[in-house]
C-alpha cells in the first residue's frame, strides 16, 4: 500500500483551469472522497493520479516517489469508471482476468486470483456468463473485481455507483466500505453525492471550480464548514443561509435581515464583530438544528408556515419569515398538527448557528 501526495497540482484545458493549485495528502490505506458539483475538477484530479492526464503544473507522489511522468501501466493502480467498460464478447472470468493476461502471469495463478476476488465480491457463480446476461449491480461487481485482481497499490473510482438504482446504490455503498477496510487499499473515490461521501470517506476533499474548499473527516465538514460554499453543499436539505448585517445598538448586537431582526448573545456578537471584515455577514443554521414552537419562546422568530414536505419519519417545514423561507426538520409526530398558513415561532440554538464573512465567504464563528 502507498500514500498519495499532490503538490500544487494544476491541469488547464486552454483557458479553463480544471484543477488549480491543489495540495492533498492521502494516507496509506485511507479512503478519501473527492466531492463537488459537476465541473469542479474532481474527475480531472483522479485522471491525473491515474496518469491518464499529464498535469500542466505540480507533482504527484506515491509514497515519496515522484510518479508525475510515469505512464498508467507503471503506477499499479486499479480503476473503476462510471461506465463499467466491460468487454461484451468476453465472459465474466475473462473480463476479470484481462489485466493479469496482459502481465503474462501463469494460467494457474490467473485462475486462482480471479476465483479469489470473484468469491470476495460474491460473483463466483457468474464466471461463465457474459456482461449482457448480468444486472447493473452484477456488472458493477465485475468491474470492481477486474480492478482489484491486479492487487493495486491505489484504487481509483470515478462515480462507480451512479448508474445503479437507489436501493442497490445503498447496498453497494456498504459493500465497498467493507471491502476497502478489509483490503486496506489506499482509495480515491469521486462523487457529487454527498450522502455517498459522508458514509464512505475517512476524509472528504470538497472541491469547487478547481480549488480545494475544505479537507477533513465527514463530521468536521458537516459541523464546521470552512466557508459558505461547503455549508450550502453539504447537508440534505442544505443549511439555511441568509444575508444580513451586524448592527450594534445600545450595547446590544443585532443581525438585521431587513424584514426581521435577531438579537445575538453579547459574547457571540463581540466575536463576530472582531473577526468579520465588515458588518456584512451570512447567517447559517441547519434545518435539523431548529425547532418549531406554536407559541412565543426564548430566542425564537415569528413566521408563517409556507408548505410542509413529508418524508415519512420526518417532515421538512418551510417557514416564511419576512422575505425569507427557512427550512426546519421536525419529527412526523410533532409536525402532524402543523399546516400551511399557520403562525409559528422558529426557535434558535445559538450554539448551533454559523456566521460567515459575506466578502470572503469564510467561517467567522
Amino acid at each position: 500500500m502507498v500514500s498519495v501526495r499532490l503538490v500544487d497540482l494544476c491541469k488547464y484545458f486552454g483557458s479553463v483551469k480544471a484543477v488549480d493549485g491543489l495540495n492533498l495528502e492521502i494516507k496509506d490505506g485511507e479512503f478519501v472522497v473527492l466531492l463537488g458539483p459537476s465541473g469542479c475538477g474532481k474527475t480531472t484530479t483522479l485522471f491525473c493520479i491515474a496518469g491518464i492526464y499529464k498535469p500542466t503544473k505540480g507533482r504527484i507522489y506515491f509514497d515519496e516517489i515522484d510518479v508525475t511522468d510515469w505512464p498508467p501501466k507503471d503506477r499499479n493502480i486499479g480503476m473503476v469508471f462510471q461506465s463499467y467498460a466491460l468487454y461484451p464478447h468476453m465472459t465474466v472470468f475473462d473480463n476479470i482476468a484481462f489485466p493479469l493476461k496482459l502481465k503474462k502471469l501463469p494460467k494457474q495463478e490467473i485462475a486462482r486470483r480471479v476465483r479469489e476476488v470473484a468469491k470476495m465480491l460474491q460473483i463466483d457463480h457468474l464466471l461463465d456468463r457474459y456482461p449482457a446476461q448480468l444486472s447493473g449491480g452484477q456488472q458493477q461487481r465485475v468491474a470492481l473485481a477486474r480492478a482489484l485482481v491486479k492487487q493495486p497499490d491505489v484504487f481509483l473510482l470515478d462515480e462507480p455507483l451512479s448508474n445503479l438504482d437507489a436501493k442497490l446504490r445503498i447496498l453497494m455503498r456498504a459493500e465497498l466500505k467493507r471491502l476497502q477496510k478489509e483490503l486496506k487499499i489506499t482509495t480515491v473515490y469521486v462523487t457529487h453525492d454527498q450522502a455517498e461521501a459522508m458514509t464512505l470517506a475517512d476524509r472528504i476533499a470538497v472541491m469547487n471550480e478547481g480549488k480545494l474548499q475544505q479537507y477533513g473527516p465527514p463530521d468536521e465538514i458537516y459541523n464546521r464548514p470552512a466557508n459558505v460554499f461547503v455549508a450550502g453543499f453539504i447537508g440534505a436539505p442544505p443549511m439555511n443561509l441568509l444575508d444580513c448585517s451586524l448592527v450594534e445598538r445600545d450595547g446590544r448586537y443585532v443581525l438585521d435581515f431587513t424584514s426581521f431582526e435577531i438579537e445575538l448573545p453579547r459574547e457571540l456578537g463581540e466575536v463576530v464583530r472582531s473577526r468579520a471584515s465588515s458588518s456584512e455577514v451570512v447567517f447559517g443554521v441547519r434545518p435539523e438544528d431548529l425547532k418549531i414552537s406554536k407559541g412565543p419562546a426564548t430566542s425564537a422568530i415569528k413566521g408563517v408556515v409556507y408548505v410542509t414536505e413529508p418524508l415519512g419519519r420526518e417532515v421538512i417545514v418551510n417557514v416564511r419569515i419576512g422575505d425569507h423561507i427557512i427550512k426546519v426538520i421536525e419529527s412526523a409526530s410533532t409536525a402532524s398538527e402543523i399546516a400551511a398558513g399557520q403562525e409559528v415561532w422558529v426557535v434558535l440554538d445559538f450554539n448551533r448557528v454559523h456566521i460567515f464573512d459575506r466578502k470572503t465567504g469564510k467561517l467567522v464563528v
